[in-house]
Order: C-alpha cells, then structure tokens, then sequence
C-alpha cells in the first residue's frame, strides 16, 4: 500500500489545479519553482507535498487524454 495523503494536502493541490492547470506541467522541478512565486506555505516538507500531489494529478490526467 502507497502512503496516504492528508486531506489538507489533497485539498490544496486540488484547487492549484483548478487555478493554474495551463501553468503546470509533469515536471516535479517545474512545478516547484511555479507554486513557489503562486502559492504561500508555512514549510518546505509541506510545499514539496502539495508538489508532489499536483504532479501526480497532472500525469494522471495526461494518461487519460491519450486514451
């Protein structure tokens, strides 16, 4: 089983993707340096969580579109 995201994180990446969906990309490193300069977050560990869930949505959306 895969480690379980808490629903703050699920919630914040959910509405980045719902404001900046043309701005991100599949590239963690990207989209790093992009929420860095859009989005405020108290630390670095949470930051790069919120990253890593919106990469994850942007490729799971990629895979839905070429099939």
């Amino acid at each position: 089983m895969g480690r379980i995201r808490p629903r703050f994180i699920k919630r914040a990446a959910v509405e980045v993707m719902r404001k900046y969906t043309t701005e991100l990309s599949i590239d963690y490193e990207h989209n790093k340096g992009f929420l860095e300069d859009v989005i405020e977050v108290p630390s670095t560990k949470v930051r790069n969580r919120i990253v890593g869930y919106v990469t994850t949505l942007k490729k799971i959306e990629e895979r839905e579109k070429l099939s």
